[in-house]
């Protein structure tokens, strides 16, 4: 039984003469160090207060957009007994006018599904462009999502994308297109690294479930420095690559890589 309120405030304060007498007797005046001056806190400044404010979105990264993917089914909603390869290629036939045709923007996407087809010994042929599928719960209802990237043929990006199933049915709650330098899954964020046109530097996203939208948001884009000379990439005498046209109907934050992408994450798949 815990003591009450009075017998507590009379044992701490017998503690606390205690503690007096002892520090009495060692000679110490307990008086307060100085830490130097403190910086006068200043607020935010608003710049053009008398400008209207703007009256559409700022650039569209694809946030809150899902879809549907037509086909897939598992039993008992388990994500795990689905077949990457085979949501990819429900995506490719969603999207014929992104990967169908030598005209579409990642039509080799779709001649190397070929590859992905159990070559000898029943394994997938190297030259396949999808990648490992990972496995983790996302969005916080207590089951595992999948998060899969695919190369886009030709050019030098990855596709990732998350899914999870919602009534029955086969959900994809996140769809990126860009350079890729890594993946990585923390916590419950997805994080994208890509490479900056500025040598040293790096982009990353971080895409996080929202429980309003029922999709991943991206909650953070940012540039970091992480090593290297700080010129601009044109000093070095070679023009940074250029990055095919993202289709209006993928996400891709169109950015100008200076490194082939290599698609890795920090979690392991099952």
């Amino acid at each position: 039984m815990f003591p009450s309120r009075p017998v507590r405030a009379a044992a701490g304060a017998a503690v606390a003469v205690a503690a007096a007498v002892l520090l009495g007797a060692c000679g110490d005046s307990g008086g307060l160090v100085s830490a130097g001056a403190t910086p006068t806190a200043s607020g935010p400044t608003r710049l053009w207060p008398g400008e209207p404010p703007a009256s559409s979105p700022a650039y569209d990264y694809g946030e809150a957009e899902t879809e549907v993917v037509e086909g897939i089914e598992a039993p008992g909603d388990d994500i795990h007994e689905v077949d990457p390869v085979a949501v990819v290629r429900a995506e490719i036939a969603a999207h014929p006018e992104v990967y169908a045709g030598s005209e579409a923007l990642y039509h080799g996407t779709t001649e190397r599904m070929a590859d992905c087809d159990e070559g000898g010994e029943g394994k997938v042929r190297a030259e396949c462009p999808v990648l490992a599928a990972y496995y983790r719960d996302l969005t916080g209802d207590g089951r595992d999502d999948m998060v899969l990237g695919f190369r886009l043929l030709p050019g030098n990006q990855t596709a990732v994308r998350m899914y999870t199933f919602r009534a029955g049915r086969l959900v994809q709650v996140l769809a990126s297109d860009d350079a890729v330098l890594a993946v990585e899954l923390a916590g419950r964020a997805v994080i994208i690294r890509s490479p900056a046109a500025i040598v040293g530097y790096e982009y990353r996203t971080r895409w996080v479930w929202d429980q309003e939208q029922l999709a991943m948001l991206l909650t953070r884009d940012e540039i970091l420095r992480v090593g290297g000379s700080a010129r601009p990439s044109h000093a070095t005498g070679s023009p940074p690559a250029t990055t095919p046209s993202p289709s209006p109907s993928r996400s891709s934050s169109s950015r100008l890589p200076s490194a082939s992408p290599s698609a890795s994450s920090s979690a392991s798949p099952r």
